[in-house]
């Protein structure tokens, strides 16, 4: 399936529609299914142990499944997020960005559900898994 907005485009729509996106996400590929995300780390992540906390993960695996659908519909900023199941496997590394790579499911008229995978930049194996469910705002 072809992305109805390149990586740019869509970090140019995101700026618009929701600037505090920019401080802490950058969209690196979309390809109409397969979207990777990179989470900026800060110390206003960061939880007490050296830690990546809960909270910013999720946002990036929330960003990551909007972005994924946004891709594949066009700008239909009122698309929310109606179902969230979010799995912490390992410790994310303190001071490397979080990269995530969702992938596109389903995309109904309602409804899309997408899985992302987050990393810690670097590593191969993944510090959390997501499945997303948007709710599409009808025509």
């Amino acid at each position: 399936m072809q992305a109805v907005m390149s990586a740019e485009e869509m970090t140019d729509w995101l700026e618009s529609v929701f600037p505090q996106v920019k401080s802490d996400f950058v969209v690196e590929s979309i390809d109409g299914v397969n979207t990777v995300m990179r989470m900026k780390v800060a110390e206003r992540h960061l939880r007490p142990g050296g830690t990546v906390s809960g909270p910013s993960m999720f946002a990036l695996a929330d960003v990551s499944a909007y972005v994924a659908t946004m891709a594949r519909i066009g700008k239909e900023a009122l698309t929310v997020t109606t179902g969230c199941s979010l799995d912490f496997m390992r410790k994310p590394e303190a001071g490397k960005d979080l990269i995530a790579h969702a992938t596109l499911l389903k995309l109904g008229r309602a409804l899309s559900v997408t899985s992302i995978l987050i990393y810690s930049e670097g590593s191969d194996a993944p510090v959390a898994r997501a499945n997303m469910t948007y709710s599409i705002p009808p025509k």
